[in-house]
Order: structure tokens, then sequence, then C-alpha cells
């Protein structure tokens, strides 16, 4: 089947990047903080703030609970900062729920981020996309909390089709999409389903609203993806509220 989310990584490129100067510029803000865990997300969200602030006003912050191998990313100019988190995780005690253990490294490393935000009176880039979110696929609080989110709007998918563009490492860009929570942790084993998939899948049912019985016919996973948004939507619809 033909991939329908073909998108034109240039155009795409060019928009993101003028957004991210018009917003910065809007806010009166010249400054970034943005967690990078090497992954292809926050690396092609750092590929697209590099085109649009000065490199010394970038601060990349790698905040390990294991101690990561070597970054095949050029981080040349930017202001890099190491806060591992081991040592504030494991003051929860948590045993026998990787689920509540991820919670956490995601809130701890967001509130690093404020933080950090807070002192250098920067903007906090988030590296979420479009394909986590309508999966429920985020802490709230934790990784779904920023200011500016550059990729939010893309799909996996396209995701990956910009990186090819921005020339991204193809080690980055190759390896299995994981939260890297603990070893092993993929994406789509937690899923059960390919992004590639679930990407055309949720396309065509939230942005086309395609008769789902009819997008059940072409693809094998389509009830369990579509389950899981629909068991999801809490997560855009908290706090409620009068």
């Amino acid at each position: 089947m033909k991939n329908l989310l073909t998108i034109n990584p240039k155009k795409e490129t060019n928009k993101i990047i003028s957004f991210l100067k018009q917003t910065f510029r809007k806010q009166r803000i010249d400054k970034v903080v943005i967690g990078l865990s090497s992954g292809i997300d926050s690396t092609v969200a750092l590929y697209l703030i590099k085109e649009a602030l000065s490199k010394k006003n970038i601060y990349a912050v790698q905040m390990d609970y294991n101690p990561r191998k070597k970054s095949n990313i050029d981080l040349k100019g930017i202001n890099v900062i190491n806060i591992p988190i081991r040592v504030i995780v494991d003051q929860f005690n948590i045993e026998g729920s990787k689920i509540r253990l991820g919670n956490i490294m995601a809130r701890v490393r967001m509130i690093v981020l404020f933080d950090l935000a807070k002192k250098y009176r920067a903007m906090v880039c988030g590296t979420e996309n479009k394909s986590e979110k309508l999966l429920g696929y985020f802490t709230r609080f934790g990784d779904a909390a920023s200011d500016i989110e550059p990729i939010a709007h893309l799909y996996k998918t396209q995701i990956l089709q910009l990186a090819k563009y921005l020339k991204v490492p193809k080690k980055i860009i190759q390896q299995s999409p994981t939260a890297g929570l603990w070893d092993g942790q993929t994406d789509e084993d937690d899923f059960g389903f390919t992004y590639q998939e679930a990407d055309q899948v949720l396309y065509l049912t939230h942005d086309r609203g395609q008769d789902i019985n009819k997008v059940i016919k072409s693809f094998p996973n389509a009830r369990k993806i579509i389950k899981r948004f629909l068991n999801n939507q809490f997560k855009l619809q908290t706090p409620y509220s009068l």
C-alpha cells in the first residue's frame, strides 16, 4: 500500500524553522533548553533548533539513568549539560513497576529542564511527535511538558523522512525507537505493532475521518491501534474542570 504520509522534507523544514524563529522573536527569548536522548525525535528537534538560533544559545541536556554510549551527534558549539538522574529517581524505591519508574524518570527530567530554562531565561523545547500523542505514549507533566514543540504535528514516519533530509546520522535513523527507560525496551514491542502501520491507521481514522470498519480491512493491527488510541484519550482531556 502506498505510504499516505509522504511529506516534502525541504518545505517542511523551512516551515518549522520559520515557526521557531517567529515564536522566539515574539516571546523575546533567544535561548532554548532541550533534553537530548540521542533518539531520532530529540535529534531532529535539535537539528531544526540549530537552524533557528545561535548555537551558543542552545543548551542540550543529557539526563541519563543508565550510562550512555558515545553520541553520534555533532554537538560542537552547543552548550552540553550532563545531569545523571539515577540518584534522584532511586530515592522513590520503585520495585516491580516499570511504568511507574518510567513516569518518574520523565517527570524528573522535566523538572531539570524547566529549572535550567529559568536559570538561562530560555524556553523548553519539546520533542514529542503526533504518533506518541495520539497513542498516549507519553507521561503527563513529564516528556509532554514544554514551551515549544517543533515536531508535534508530524507522525513518527514523517519525522524519519525529515531526519534523512537533515542528514541525521544513519545509526540514529536505523535504531529501534525507544523511550530509553530500561535495557532492551522499544516502543514497538510495547505497542505490539509498528509505527509504519499505526501512523497510517491513525491518519485515515483521526485526520481523514474514514470509517473504522473500512480501515480494519486493510491493516491487520488496526483494531489494536484504534483501541489504544481510544483508551488513552483521557490523557488529552485532563485535568477535568468546570
